[in-house]
């Protein structure tokens, strides 16, 4: 199921009202402009350099956790800062300070200029508006309830959890708000600037039966205000905990062996996040180090299997307007009908491979250097329904639900932990099983997806992905797929 594309802005011929905002609230609140970010890049062009820009960064940060029905910890910061960057060939030249003052500024674009070659020049170019698409709100999620009603919401969640079983002993609530806004420029005169609001709330339930005690998980958010969790959607996320462990409680210990598994939809995309999409980020390729270097073209997965990475869905928890040097995202088909068609890049790996930013370059925080990363990656649609998938095991696992994992890039191979799966024998779900482990090949998995099914959905928004030690907000997803073979299962005992 492809996801449409938001529509470009509209009266191009004036200045967008995030731009706007941004200036405001960002630049002219800190005696800045964007004619003296310009000047400031002009310091780093006395050198020669390939590319250099300026990230201004200012982020409100909220978070409530609730257990219990006590308030157990309330947080409220601001963070704003600028960096720095200037790139020369494949080197990186990077400063930043936690100050958005035009001293700070003109300080790190000194620092940076020394990796270009001396008496060498690159004009900067005077500043140009670039505009991205509208993929979500611009309110600020803090500011959209006071303290009082952010708690009530948890209160909410925890009642609704505590009625919904008898079993259900102890309820955890967290939520958490943010609002970003960037301004970016850089020496080829292209400047943006972007709002970024996001929400999460999450929900952990403890059941107890006997001396047996489960855990649940749920929860999700995006690029909203609070106004998204409305009754319906917080109902949802406490069924979902509460149904994860009141089948927790009754599960018995996995088997163990190569076997056909049935991965569910949505959330269970994080495994083709972790062993297929790190692969075909731009840098691990460019430098040899992915499975998937140079083998643009080949056929890498079995036919049917179409990924995508998208950045620009509507209200996504991955979705940027721009990215962090300023480029629109957009929809990258990576790999189409199995065949290798194209990789994520940022602007330095664009340039060093003679192509074009996708738009995927990313990084944590003003103290970070981009680079090239996921935003909302997920495999398209097949024709099977899921019901007939499950039905056509004769023995295997059901994988409903993953918890954490690990891949090595180099090699592919990966480790996940299933938080909810069930043994199906004769195309029946006979039970659940705990302490299931997949253990795979990330390339040679996608060679083996045998059916795929016609429901694929993005997870309710709650990914966070780790790349050299920066982390930002994901989105993952896929149809329910069934595997025949490549993937083997790790039991234990409960």
């Amino acid at each position: 199921m492809p996801y449409n594309q938001a529509p470009d802005f509209l009266c191009a011929d004036t200045m967008h009202p995030t731009y706007s905002a941004v200036r405001e609230r960002l630049l002219e609140a800190n005696r800045l402009s964007p004619e003296l970010l310009a000047k400031s890049l002009g310091i780093i062009g006395a050198h020669h350099v390939d590319y250099a820009d300026i990230y201004c960064q200012r982020t409100a940060y909220e978070s409530w956790h609730l257990e219990e029905g006590i308030v157990k910890s309330g947080s409220f910061q601001i963070d704003q800062g600028v960096g720095v960057r200037a790139v020369s060939d494949d080197k990186t030249a990077f400063a930043y300070a936690d100050s958005l003052c035009i001293d700070s500024i003109n300080r790190s674009a000194r620092a940076v200029r020394a990796i270009g070659a001396a008496g060498g020049k690159v004009s900067a170019k005077m500043p140009s508006e670039t505009r991205g698409k509208p993929v979500c709100s611009t309110s600020d999620p803090i500011a959209g309830l006071d303290s009082a009603a952010k708690v009530a919401l948890l209160n909410k969640v925890e009642a609704i959890a505590k009625a919904a079983d008898p079993r259900i002993v102890q309820v955890m609530a967290g939520l958490t708000c943010e609002y970003d806004m960037v301004y970016i420029a850089r020496l080829d005169g292209k400047h943006a600037a972007d709002i970024r609001p996001m929400v999460r709330l999450n929900v952990t339930v403890i059941a107890k039966q006997g001396d047996r005690r489960e855990q649940g998980s749920a929860g999700g958010g995006g690029r909203y205000d609070l106004a998204y969790f409305d009754e319906t959607l917080v109902r949802q996320f406490v069924d979902s905990a509460v149904k994860q462990a009141l089948i927790n409680l009754e599960s018995r210990p996995a088997p163990a062996g190569e076997m056909t598994v049935v991965l569910g939809n949505g959330w269970p995309g994080v495994l083709l996040h972790e062993a297929v999409g790190h692969g075909l980020e731009g840098d691990f390729n460019r430098k040899g180090t992915s499975v998937f270097s140079s083998r643009i073209g080949e056929r890498v997965a079995a036919k049917g299997v179409t990924v995508v990475d998208q950045g620009d869905i509507a209200g996504r928890r991955g979705s940027l307007n721009i990215d962090d040097e300023g480029n629109e995202t957009r929809r990258t088909v990576l790999i189409e009908d199995g065949i290798l068609t194209g990789y994520m890049q940022d602007e330095t790996n664009a340039r060093l491979t003679g192509t074009q930013s996708t738009g995927n370059g990313r990084r944590e925080s003003y103290a970070s250097v981009p680079m090239p990363r996921m935003t909302n990656t997920f495999m398209e649609n097949g024709g099977y329904e899921p019901e007939e998938i499950i039905a056509s095991i004769d023995k295997g696992i059901y994988a409903v639900n993953f918890g954490g994992g690990q891949v090595d890039i180099t090699s592919g191979k990966f480790v996940f932990s299933a938080s909810e799966a069930w043994w199906v024998e004769g195309g029946k779900l006979q039970y659940p099983v705990k302490g299931a482990t997949i253990i795979g090949n990330g390339p040679e998995v996608l060679k083996h997806v045998s059916m795929i099914g016609n429901d694929t959905a993005l997870d309710s928004g709650v990914g966070v992905c780790g790349k050299e030690g920066q982390s930002v907000p994901v989105g993952v997803g896929q149809p329910t797929l069934r595997i025949d073979a490549g993937l083997t299962v790790g039991g234990s005992e409960i």
